[in-house]
């Protein structure tokens, strides 16, 4: 990420963010706040660039975090938009992905 950073590589950067947001919601010993801490900056980022694959990824993300903390409310957004996002871009990989759990 930091790479990325210096060089101007925004859209890498992004990227790095999305793992470091899955490696901190690890199931084992998820970090909740700095998970949802690179999640929401790789979000912003993805956004900015109309990365809309890694927008997905990054609302799938969120939405297995909260749903694994108890907050219901939060992980039916992000898992809706998810699905929403994987179906208008015809990404049936991860829709079926995302569909059997």
């Amino acid at each position: 990420m930091t790479l990325a950073r210096g060089r101007g590589e925004r859209g890498y950067e992004a990227w790095a963010l999305r793992l470091l947001g899955d490696v901190a919601s690890h199931p084992g010993r998820p970090d909740v706040a700095m998970a949802a801490a690179h999640y929401g900056a790789a979000l912003t980022l993805a956004s900015e660039r109309e990365m809309r694959p890694l927008l997905a990824h990054c609302h799938l993300g969120l939405g297995r975090l909260y749903r694994r903390t108890a907050d219901a409310e939060q992980a039916g957004a992000h898992l809706t938009t998810a699905r929403t996002l994987y179906g208008e871009m015809g990404m049936m990989y991860w829709l079926e992905k995302f569909e059997k759990g």
